[in-house]
């Protein structure tokens, strides 16, 4: 099963429209592959937040003290236009949907890539790590109902 069909699965999107339910967890699974792909890894995202005036924010999520949130517009502000329309585009979403997700999402998947309160060497993250948590993301989809 790929990484993919396993997001879409525990997100529950069988039970929602394929383009919501199979967008989300696209955007799940493009989220935690863009964070793998910064230069550095999770650190050079975390050094992008720092650079953009949210360094407080991505250290919460980081630590293992509760999640700082992050508006919308903060993270298209520390991203950029072309990150977001890019990640929009790979999962079919507008951006401002994958703006107000992405919000929601990435505190959670840098959280997960960081059970220690650390950045892992390498700044990759774990994608099994991610995948164990996600039970408690799919309420934020409303895939609460998935299947054990």
């Amino acid at each position: 099963m790929s990484l993919l069909d396993t997001l879409g699965s525990l997100l529950g999107s069988q039970s929602q429209s394929q383009q919501q339910g199979g967008g989300q967890a696209q955007l799940l699974a493009a989220a935690m592959e863009f964070v793998n792909n910064q230069p550095g890894g999770l650190n050079g995202l975390v050094e992008k937040f720092q650079q953009g005036g949210l360094g407080e924010i991505v250290q919460s999520w980081v630590g293992n003290g509760e999640n700082q949130p992050v508006s919308p517009d903060q993270l298209h502000s520390v991203l950029g236009s072309d990150v977001v329309s890019g990640l929009a585009q790979k999962v079919g979403m507008q951006p401002d949907q994958v703006s107000g997700l992405l919000a929601q999402v990435l505190p959670h998947v840098v959280n997960a890539g960081t059970p220690n309160g650390e950045v892992p060497s390498g700044g990759q993250i774990n994608a099994e790590s991610v995948l164990g948590t996600l039970g408690g993301l799919a309420s934020l989809f409303g895939g609460g109902n998935r299947q054990a």
